[in-house]
């Protein structure tokens, strides 16, 4: 992972200190070097909510925020796995099929078998983190390119999908059981305020901690206006988010359990010893291994973790309907949780990205989704939406990547 000169750092705090012209030279320099991180996407929904609130006014009513909160969910939770073996530069193919199959093998094992739910999905979850450590082995430790091991993966859980399921081609589990439950039980307004007065909190403690320990070390840190001014912001956004939820119908479980996978994910990427190897092979995977890191197990576990997540986001897919079938569309769970990690900010080259950009753009994705079905339009049209707006985030995610002559001038001083 790449980090600017101090040279070129102390010229973008120099174009700061210029005034508006200064601080939009600055803003540009960000954008050729993938500093400017989730914006793009967060100025696209925006722009995507503004649209569809003047075509459809429900589109911003507390019921389809509510819905639409759910949705996210399954496919989003797949798109978080998938950002782990992202920033190593490598890519995972099978997620759409693995977690089709998944979700089948616990229908066919709670129904067929009459396997408890609970059980039959925690193993559901086991098989999918196998596959991905599998997955791993022979990319890590046989040398095969994650693009042909994991293509033919996923052709393979989308033929075993089909022999889970046999000749009835649909499993419908349990209604009110405990995966459909998953998605359809919400909590009362105190959970829903409680989670916003939470999320603010330890986002203040945090950034106050970060900050006294960059302080410490002679680093620069934010002000604490500046820390105080983001925690109101993000206070609003917050209490703002659990009064729209509480209008409807309260919190949902499923809203709530992705926002705390996202984070401890996060916490995992951002905090710990293992996360900062996972940013380093992304950077250099020979300069990681040079420096003694443990390369094969990283690129092992980053597999598992997709995988994993894999196998819950198809659970949470599977919960909305309490159905599981064979003609589930796994491309095009495929292409929509790849899109969702490089839409949020996520680099396909590696090194950079966050589990928050998985939930940023699949939130982008569904948002279309939504308010297409809202208007009456064909999922076609969708899904041609969702595609111009990965190839932008794609040639975005390009020229950022592209030595620009500023930086090679800094790089010499």
């Amino acid at each position: 992972m790449s980090t600017p000169s101090r040279a070129f750092v102390g010229r973008l705090r120099t174009l700061r200190r210029q005034g508006v012209r200064g601080f939009l030279d600055a803003r540009r320099h960000n954008l050729l070097t993938g500093g400017l991180g989730p914006v793009p996407a967060i100025v696209v929904l925006i722009l995507i909510w503004t649209v569809f609130q003047i075509l459809d006014p429900r589109f911003l009513s507390p019921r389809n925020l509510s819905n639409l909160s759910v949705d996210i969910v399954g496919t989003g939770l797949i798109a978080t796995g998938l950002v782990f073996v992202l920033l190593i530069g490598e890519i995972d193919l099978s997620v759409g099929a693995l977690s089709g199959f998944t979700a089948a093998l616990f229908a066919v094992l709670n129904v067929h078998h009459g396997m408890p739910e609970v059980l039959a999905a925690l193993l559901a979850v086991a098989a999918g983190c196998a596959a991905g450590v599998l997955n791993g082995v022979i990319f890590a430790r046989m040398g095969v390119a994650s693009f042909a091991v994991t293509l033919a993966a996923g052709l393979g859980w989308s033929g075993m999908l089909a022999i889970v399921l046999g000749g009835s081609g649909t499993v419908f589990f349990d209604d009110e059981g405990f995966v459909a439950t998953l998605t359809s039980y919400h909590f009362g307004p105190a959970a829903a305020y409680g989670l916003a007065a939470l999320v603010t909190g330890a986002y203040f403690f945090a950034a106050r901690q970060r900050s006294r320990y960059h302080r410490a070390s002679g680093a620069t840190f934010p002000s604490t206006r500046r820390i105080a001014a983001r925690t109101v912001a993000l206070g609003l956004i917050a209490f703002a988010g659990a009064a729209v939820l509480n209008q409807y119908r309260g919190l949902p479980l499923a809203l709530l359990i992705f926002l705390l996978v996202v984070a401890g994910l996060d916490y995992g990427l951002r905090r710990t010893t293992y996360g900062r190897t996972v940013y380093a092979q992304g950077g250099s995977v020979e300069a990681a291994r040079r420096a003694g890191l443990h390369v094969v197990a990283v690129q092992i576990s980053v597999f598992m973790v997709s995988g994993t997540m894999a196998a819950l986001g198809g659970l949470l897919l599977a919960s909305r309907t309490s159905t599981v079938g064979a003609g589930s569309p796994t491309l095009i769970l495929l292409v929509n949780v790849v899109a969702a990690a490089v839409i949020g900010g996520t680099s396909l080259f590696g090194g950079r990205g966050r589990t928050w950009s998985a939930m940023l753009g699949i939130l982008v994705i569904q948002s279309v989704a939504s308010g297409m079905a809202l208007l009456g339009l064909r999922g076609a049209i969708q899904i041609t939406i969702t595609a111009g707006i990965l190839l932008i985030a794609v040639i975005a995610d390009s020229l950022s990547r592209r030595p620009h002559p500023g930086l090679r001038a800094d790089a010499r001083v």
